[in-house]
């Protein structure tokens, strides 16, 4: 029953031609958020965000927020980029479940993941991050949060930055009305604190920005991405999802982000390596051949600055 639901709706996906794309508009302008959810297998559901950066018009929602209904209520993966954004995935939430929300994961310390939980703690709403996640708002979520407010204008409105409720380090394991649900640090990914949600019953990932398809993952000041291949390797791989919801773009399968994500990194870190070697400096790192990934959105946008963080960390390896 899974394995037809899901298949259905990614077929959808392609022959629709609405995979992904940086121009696509609102899909739902009726509400803050980008998209109505949909329920990706039997009682997880994501709202899936925009694939372009967060800006006024997608009112920051350019990652997925997802939910998981219980017997006994609801787990939220992100808090959604403001207060009003988190306020319109509840009101989905209503329509789907009369069980109450009971506790909010983020998959990260970024504003689109965090700055919602303020809706959520005036709820009274439990909220869980991975302790270097929080370590991440407590020292910068006021320029998060200013950050946001600049391109999100009257729709800031109510937000403000709280620190959780509950932090964990490796893994906290939640049972909920039958359901078991294992919140993972599998290790350094794209940043502080990557949080993934594995619910092994159901064989299914929400799995934040450890693994991308649909946009080009990237690369920051702070990220490893030799840690990041070795945590994709060492700890995703082995839990072999069936089902993976990205942090962002549509539900898929463990192929398709291994494709895009881990083999992305390793063809980056050997063309830069193969660059390094030649003699290559920084300026001309920039500019080495990534075309078979200029496809993926946000291409134009990361390309060079990915290739000149990852000769940074390897020039010295």
């Amino acid at each position: 029953m899974l394995r037809s639901i899901t298949a259905a709706m990614v077929a959808s996906f392609w022959a629709s031609g609405l995979w992904a794309s940086e121009d696509i508009p609102d899909q739902y302008p009726q509400s803050e958020l980008y998209e109505k959810p949909v329920e990706v297998v039997p009682h997880v559901f994501s709202a899936i965000g925009a694939t372009a950066p967060p800006n006024y018009e997608n009112a920051g929602h350019n990652n997925n927020l997802s939910f998981i209904v219980t017997q006994d209520g609801v787990i939220v993966v992100n808090g959604g980029a403001s207060a009003r954004l988190a306020a319109a995935l509840h009101a989905e939430i209503k329509a789907v479940t009369d069980q109450p929300v009971r506790l909010v994961i983020s998959e990260n310390g970024q504003g689109h993941a965090i700055l919602g939980n303020s809706y959520w703690a005036d709820q009274g709403v439990e909220i869980l991050m991975h302790v270097e996640a929080a370590q991440e708002v407590k020292e910068n979520g006021d320029f998060i949060l200013q950050a946001m407010e600049r391109y999100n204008r009257e729709r800031a409105e109510g937000t403000r930055i709280v620190m959780p409720t509950q932090t964990f380090e490796d893994r906290k394991v939640i049972e909920m009305g039958g359901v078991t649900v294992e919140v993972l640090h599998l290790g350094p990914a794209h940043g502080p604190g990557d949080t993934q949600v594995w619910i092994p019953q159901w064989n299914t990932m929400i799995a934040g920005d450890i693994a991308f398809h649909e946009r080009m993952p990237p690369i920051f000041g702070d990220t490893c991405v030799k840690c990041w291949i070795e945590t994709w390797e060492n700890g995703l791989e082995p839990l072999a999802p069936t089902y993976i919801i990205p942090g962002h773009g549509h539900p898929t399968n463990l192929a398709q982000v291994r494709r895009y994500t881990r083999d992305y990194l390793v063809d980056l870190r050997e063309k830069i390596g193969a660059h390094i070697e030649a003699g290559g400096d920084l300026a001309s790192a920039y500019y080495i051949d990534q075309s078979r990934w200029a496809h993926l959105d946000t291409f134009d946008e990361l390309a060079t600055k990915n290739a000149g963080r990852v000769y940074e960390e390897m020039e010295w390896e």
